[in-house]
This record gives C-alpha cells, structure tokens and sequence, in this order.
C-alpha cells in the first residue's frame, strides 16, 4: 500500500481532516502546511498530542516516527488525497467561479437544491488551492450534489481546482475587473474564468449560462448549456419586478410563471437569485419549494446586509469589493436609500496599474449622482481625491474616531469596500 492509499485509508476511518494544531477532530489526519508566516511542520508534535492520528509532514529534519507520514509537499498530498476523494463519490458537482456574487449564488443554490437533494457545499470562503481540497474531502459518502465555490487571483488557478473538483457542470456568476494586479488586465481574468467552461466542455459537462450576459452568451456559445436571462428566449426567464429595498421578482420555466419576494437587497442580486432558480429548476425542484428557499434566504457576512441600529438604517456589503461590485453598490443604493443617505467608501485593494483610474471613476460616479455625504477611507482613494466636498480617512480607525466626535444619526448609510480595509469596526459606532 503506497503513502496515499495508507492516507485515504487512514481519512476514511476518521471523516476528518485538519491543517490547524488548534483544532483537531479525535482521529483525524493532520497536514502540515507552509504559509506566509507559519510552518504547520512545527505543531507536528502538538497536533498528535491532541488526538491527530496522523501527521502529514513535508520537512525532513521531523524525525521518523510512526504517526507521521512523510512526503515531499504535504500541500500537494492534501491536494492528491481529495482528488481520491472525489474520485470515489457518485455526488454530481457544480463549480462555481466568477468576480462577483459567487458565494452568495453558492448559498442560493445549495438552499433550493437542499430541498430535495442532499447537499453539500463550500463552507465560508474555502475557496482556493487549499479551501477547495478541504471542501471535498468534506463531501460525505451519500451526498447526491456538491457545490463547489473556486475563486482565483492568477492564471491557471480555476483550471488546477477543476482538475480537484472535476465538476459535472459550471457556472461563472460574471466577469469584471477583480483581481487585476494578480490577472494583469481584463483579458487576463476573462481568460482565467473561462478555465472552467474549459473543462466542462473538455469533460462533456454542462454549462448554466446567464445570456443576458454578452460575454458569457459568446463564451459558452459551442459549449452545452442550459440558459437563464431576462430574455425570453433563455430556458428560464426572470424579469425584476421591485427593490424597495429587498428584489421581488418573477421567473417563468415551461411555461410556468412563479412571483418570488426576497429578503435581499441590491439590484445585482437578481441574477444569483435567478441562476439559483434556473438550477433548481434544471434539477427538477418542485417550483413551489424553489420559492420557499429564495424567499427564506437572508444574507449575511456582511454581503448586502441590512442592520437596522437604534440609530441608522445600514446596507452592510464590504465582505469585497472591486470596480463592477462598486459602482454597482452604489447605483442600487442611491434608488433605494431615502432623502438622508450616506456613502462611507474603501479602498478597493489587488487592482495594480489600474488602481487610481478605477478610484478615480468611483469618484465620478459620486459626483455624477450628486452625493453629498460621503466619507472615504483608504490611501488608494486618497492618491486621487483632491477635493474638499467630503471627508477623507487614511485608515478606518480615524473615521471611527471622527464618528466619536460627530456621530451619524437618522441617516440610510452604505459601507463598502474590500475586507481587508475592515469597516466592520464601524459598526458600533453607526
């Protein structure tokens, strides 16, 4: 028996796999991974002593012992163990990709599709050459569909995590400008999310496609496809009927119209609200459950949130942020919000060379709507707003301080910007 089958033996006695010494399952197989500013070499001892059955070690100066198996990259061993993994589940998969809306679609689907299947999907955000793994060696043995969120910031990421997952069918949400700095242009990410259509066409899968998009609608032109859209034409077809603030809208599949009132906000949301309508429908949901889920969902994570405070009423979307997902954010919230609104706005990060224009053009878009309250926070935008009309913060904790001093009251506010900038400390000042 190689040192894979001995592992995979090993996973399926314990279910369980962990690459943190702090939070070890009884029995599970530990993997030692190298990161930026740790080595998981150097909690080998401590994660055995907390229950792990093995030890999964890539650092050659580890001595020899029997509960640690050594390899050359335990990275690519976890890697090699999950495509073992997804090579002995019967599970259909859906990959999903895209610059926006990916986790907030997986979630939509996996609720309509949970009604009548056994689901398993992404958890948080395990959704790169490390979170992927782990999603699949979490995919039970009588799980019938998984979803499995990909996300990317180069070239050749979508198609490695294809080559893990081997997904049945894929769904890229859109295309925008994210990740420009790792991408290096908009045709570098285009390139990138195509990977997965890629595959899917390499492997006889199947695509859900939103035709409404042009570039997706050229993309996946002679690739298998099942279609959704505001065009009548596409096989399920939606058209948005309100957001004030949360999107009610309605979608007709075979001939059968169904009204569907969320509890989400934000006009970009029609589209995953109608891909989670179009799978389910594709997957043979009944369409009454289909509604049942997409009314139920309420987002969270900071994704189009609504908190209601005693003193403000906040749109809460600054889990990321990139130019598409900005403007976007914007327009919707400047329909919605009421005569007192507020803008408090932050540095959209990984944009490279393209950094300044795309703040800059936010900026615009500010003046464009006649925005009058806005605080923006960040250096990114500070290289480019030269101006006196609004309030401009270095960093989140001086607005937070600002806020102190001159508090907001009886105001409809929108936060957004990229995780790292951390407007979630707002919060208890708002």
């Amino acid at each position: 028996m190689d040192k894979m089958e001995t592992l995979y033996a090993a996973f399926l006695k314990s279910g369980s796999v962990s690459i943190d010494s702090r939070k070890i399952a009884q029995g599970s197989l530990f993997f030692a991974l190298k990161g930026e500013n740790t080595d998981g070499n150097k909690f080998v001892h401590k994660a055995l002593e907390a229950g792990a059955a093995i030890a999964v070690a890539d650092d050659p100066e580890i001595p020899q012992q029997k509960a640690v198996v050594k390899v050359e990259n335990s990275l690519k061993a976890l890697q090699e163990l999950a495509k073992l993994h997804r090579k002995n589940l019967k599970a259909k998969v859906i990959g999903i990709t895209g610059s926006n809306g990916k986790t907030t679609s997986k979630e939509l689907i996996s609720r309509v599709l949970g009604q009548k299947y056994k689901v398993a999907f992404t958890q948080g955000n395990l959704n790169n050459h490390i979170g992927v793994p782990l999603s699949i060696l979490q995919i039970a043995e009588d799980t019938e569909i998984a979803i499995i969120e990909m996300g990317a910031n180069h070239q050749g990421e979508i198609a490695a995590l294809s080559r893990i997952a081997q997904p049945h069918f894929g769904l890229i949400t859109n295309i925008g400008k994210a990740h420009l700095e790792g991408f290096g242009s908009l045709t570098g990410v285009i390139n990138a999310k195509s990977e997965l259509y890629s595959f899917i066409d390499d492997h006889d899968g199947m695509l859900f496609v939103n035709t409404s998009n042009p570039l997706l609608e050229k993309l996946s032109a002679n690739i298998k496809r099942y279609t959704y859209g505001e065009g009548q034409d596409s096989q399920v077809y939606g058209e948005l009927i309100a957001a004030d603030p949360y999107l009610t809208f309605v979608y007709e599949y075979q001939n059968r119209q169904a009204l569907v009132e969320t509890k989400l906000m934000g006009n970009y949301n029609f589209e995953n609200l109608l891909a989670a309508a179009a799978i389910g429908s594709y997957f043979e949901v009944e369409q009454g459950d289909i509604v049942d889920a997409l009314a139920s969902y309420k987002s969270s994570n900071s994704r189009s949130q609504q908190i209601d405070t005693v003193h403000n009423k906040l749109v809460m979307d600054a889990y990321n942020a990139n130019p598409v997902s900005m403007q976007a954010a914007i327009k919707n919230f400047d329909l919605i919000c009421g005569q007192r609104s507020a803008f408090i706005l932050a540095d959209m990060l990984e944009l490279g060379t393209e950094s300044d224009y795309e703040h800059a053009e936010i900026l615009k878009l500010l003046t464009d709507l006649d925005c009058k309250k806005v605080f923006l926070v960040g250096p990114l935008f500070g290289r480019v707003y030269a101006g006196d009309d609004w309030l401009h913060f270095t960093h989140v904790d001086e607005l937070v301080k600002h806020l102190e001093e001159e508090p907001l009251r009886g105001y409809d506010v929108l936060l957004k910007g990229s995780r790292g900038m951390q407007l979630e400390k707002l919060l208890p000042r708002l």
